[in-house]
């Protein structure tokens, strides 16, 4: 590990989210794309946050759409490159201080806001999106709310195991706003032998009522709700769905 590779998704765990945890994004895609439709129409441009390997990129560029996709993860970023050559690009980004692309549509799916360092920060973070939405630009993100981690208060360890890689993860609630996973991964070298890598991922859980309030302070109109199309989604994440109004 070096100080490049960031403290999240490291080469080791982005393999293994990338073979094993394509699950959400093939569920939200179409809700996402329907969405997306009227920007696809007029050949606007969608910029994904947090696109890990490319999982929901793939659905974006196949449907069609001109797509910047980003990540803070350079291991991340280096296996979306591969895994979906059709993106315009993909790119490293940090929020909430890394500008934005400007853009007709802005999507993220994994709660990506919720790896930030606190409240304040996913808030500086929604309002860079609204500002670099173009007027009738959509909105599209998932973040986890207070009930994420009232609902997993009690959670147990969870184990898979696959051929060539293996993860346990340990979950912890240590406040009402704190959600913990410390992540044990497994990896088969080319010679049969096995490395390990652990990493601790700590979210950040909001009150995520005020974000239409804080949004259309920013001229986008908002709604904060529990799926993006018809999907089931885990309870406690949520959907911020929203449209840039013209600038005054």
């Amino acid at each position: 590990m070096t100080a490049s590779d960031g403290p999240y998704y490291r080469a080791d765990l982005a393999l293994v989210h990338h073979l094993g945890y394509g699950r959400h994004a093939e569920v939200c895609a179409p809700g996402i794309l329907a969405l997306l439709e009227p920007i696809r129409a007029r050949d606007g441009l969608v910029v994904e946050l947090g696109c890990g390997s490319g999982l929901l990129t793939r659905f974006l560029v196949d449907a069609g759409h001109r797509v910047i996709a980003t990540d803070a993860s350079p291991a991340m970023v280096d296996l979306a490159r591969a895994h979906v050559p059709g993106a315009e690009t993909v790119e490293l980004l940090t929020l909430p201080d890394d500008a934005i692309p400007t853009a007709d549509a802005i999507v993220s799916v994994g709660h990506v806001v919720s790896y930030l360092a606190d409240e304040p920060a996913i808030d500086r973070a929604f309002v860079a999106m609204a500002d670099a939405l173009r007027p009738d630009g959509v909105l599209a993100v998932d973040v986890c709310d207070l009930e994420w981690g009232a609902a997993r208060r009690d959670a147990r360890p969870l184990a898979r195991i696959a051929d060539d890689w293996a993860i346990i993860t340990e979950f912890d609630v240590p406040a009402p706003n704190r959600f913990v996973r410390q992540l044990a991964i497994f990896n088969r070298n080319d010679d049969g032998t096995w490395r390990r890598d652990d990493e601790r991922h700590e979210n950040v859980l909001i009150d995520t009522a005020p974000i239409s309030s804080l949004l259309a302070a920013h001229h986008v109109d908002a709604t904060v709700g529990s799926a993006f199309g018809n999907e089931l989604l885990p309870t406690g994440l949520r959907v911020v769905v929203g449209r840039r109004r013209e600038r005054s």
